[in-house]
């Protein structure tokens, strides 16, 4: 009995070493391939010489798989598995864009605060950013990083404008003023103070009346009339 079940536990074994991997699952962890597609994966592992479905699953370097995977300009993170059934899967992070960087050659910001390059698949619906160059990256990525997780401020900023002097101008949908934020600090506040202004104006039915509102000063809210 023990001769057996050693042998059926080599034959087991001996057959799991030579299986080949039969296919390739790809999962995007955000539930859409925007900026990267399946083909474009394939190639990049072909490119490296991994034909994940012509090669043995103990001869497949995971790590390395990853590490290419990873490479891919859009993609964030990547994790790579095998089943016993002789597939791979690989679970993969695309990187999300931010805002658009007008530039001579226009690039996002992604949600890490890095340079992303635009994709020929698909264009994001993010705010707009003017007069930013790749130095000043670290510097707006706080305010477009707070914009981008306030559901008030996603539905009504349109684009940033940095200024020469490194203060910033927002534009809003649909409306006729210029809001002046000045230097990326005390974001927190100056945004609870337009959000207070924005209801207030709504309510008295005033939002059309001026042509500028500064965020600047403090706890006051300066505006300009029309």
């Amino acid at each position: 009995m023990i001769g057996v079940a050693f042998f059926l536990f080599a034959f087991a074994e001996k057959r799991n070493h030579a299986r080949i991997l039969s296919e390739v699952n790809l999962q995007f962890t955000n539930d859409e391939n925007l900026y990267l597609t399946e083909e474009a994966v394939n190639k990049l592992l072909i490119q490296n010489e991994i034909r994940v479905k012509s090669i043995g699953k103990e001869t497949l370097d995971l790590n390395r798989v990853e590490s290419l995977l990873e490479s891919h300009e859009m993609v964030e993170n990547a994790e790579v598995f095998l089943s016993v059934d002789g597939k791979m899967g690989a679970k993969i992070t695309q990187r999300k864009p931010l805002g658009r960087v007008m530039a001579s050659a226009p690039f996002y910001l992604d949600r890490q605060g890095f340079k992303m390059p635009l994709s020929e698949y698909y264009s994001a619906r993010v705010p707009v950013l003017t007069g930013v160059r790749e130095e000043h990256l670290k510097e707006v990525f706080p305010l477009v990083d707070y914009i981008t997780k306030d559901e008030f401020l996603t539905r009504h900023v349109t684009e940033l404008q940095r200024r020469r002097d490194g203060k910033y101008e927002i534009s809003l949908r649909k409306l006729d003023f210029v809001l002046v934020f000045g230097e990326v600090k005390d974001i927190e506040l100056k945004f609870k103070n337009f959000k207070a202004f924005y209801q207030k104006a709504l309510k008295d039915k005033k939002l059309d009346a001026y042509q500028k509102v500064d965020l600047q000063f403090g706890d006051q809210v300066v505006c300009t009339k029309k």
